[in-house]
């Protein structure tokens, strides 16, 4: 079971743990990321990125590493290496690495190694609550080949939602995003359904942010924070432009995040009240059923 875990969760959790481990060993013995660049015959930009488990890593390396830090017990050593061989297993996103940027595949392997997920989402529904045809209605928009491909991707991630000991997805959607018709209104209709369905899994949380609640704190845009099961993880917050993404790991930024969250999941409904409102706009959808109120959202007593 533990090992299944693991490989459900991927390499890329292994890897921020195997540097962290690393940068505790180097600052326990005092040496600089400079000294130890030169040990492993690179510079210390390459330690940031061991250490901040961007890269994959030589097991020359380790080794090289490890006596540096005075770590010289066989079998301690063999722990290191085990765990770096492990880490450099390809994740399953990587037979899509010609689609996906470096910069989103790591995210995708962040994703796959949480247990938290909180994200909020202004304009579209979050990518692991969509429908296949939301979906790609969404890629379209953006791309214009290996639509097929892209979709896939999103799909799969999804199964993280269903596997052994999922992780728990707090969403917070703007009333924003379940107003726009991606794909044309029997799209968006099934979407809602969608999420209407997906509400009832004990390890999903739906809260919608109701036009009537006003402004709000994340009017930079949509987030996500992730949490993970190994103490030597901080919560990484992820923010996505057109052609980039931005993550947070230093506590005042995780903290300023985690505090916007949770205003947001104040001024939201709540999930019960939530699946109510769902149930008002998917109702509003249908031709000849429903109507908004006197402020443009559906009445549900």
């Amino acid at each position: 079971m533990v090992e299944s875990l693991v490989a459900e969760r991927g390499p890329t959790v292994l890897r921020i743990a195997l540097g962290s481990r690393l940068r505790r060993l180097r600052e326990e013995c005092g040496v600089t990321r400079e000294e130890a660049g030169e040990c492993i015959r690179g510079s210390h930009a390459k330690i940031s990125r061991l250490e901040l488990g961007r890269t994959g890593f030589k097991e020359r390396d380790i080794r090289d590493l490890l006596s540096l830090y005075h770590v010289l017990d066989d079998d301690q050593r063999e722990l290191y290496l085990d765990m770096a061989r492990r880490a450099n297993d390809p994740g399953w996103w990587r037979s899509y690495s010609d689609l996906l940027p470096n910069w989103f595949e790591t995210y995708v392997g962040l994703e796959q190694a949480a247990t938290t997920i909180r994200t909020y989402e202004a304009q579209f529904v979050p990518g692991l609550l969509q429908t296949k045809e939301y979906a790609r209605s969404v890629v379209v928009l953006g791309n214009d080949t290996e639509t097929d491909r892209r979709v896939a991707v999103r799909m799969r991630r999804q199964q993280i939602l269903r596997r052994v000991a999922p992780p728990t997805l707090w969403a917070v959607i703007d009333e924003n995003a379940l107003r726009r018709p991606v794909g044309g209104i029997d799209v968006l209709r099934d979407q809602i359904r969608h999420l209407i369905e997906v509400s009832a899994f004990p390890n999903v949380k739906i809260q919608v942010l109701p036009y009537s609640a006003g402004g709000h704190s994340a009017a930079g845009g949509p987030f996500s924070i992730l949490r993970f099961p190994e103490p030597e993880l901080p919560d990484v917050v992820y923010t996505e432009q057109l052609s980039s993404a931005l993550y947070f790991e230093k506590r005042r930024d995780v903290e300023l995040y985690m505090s916007v969250m949770n205003s947001l999941a104040v001024q939201a409904f709540s999930p019960s009240m939530s699946v109510k409102f769902l149930t008002a706009v998917l109702a509003d959808t249908e031709p000849g059923v429903g109507g908004p109120d006197d402020r443009g959202v559906p009445s549900f007593g």
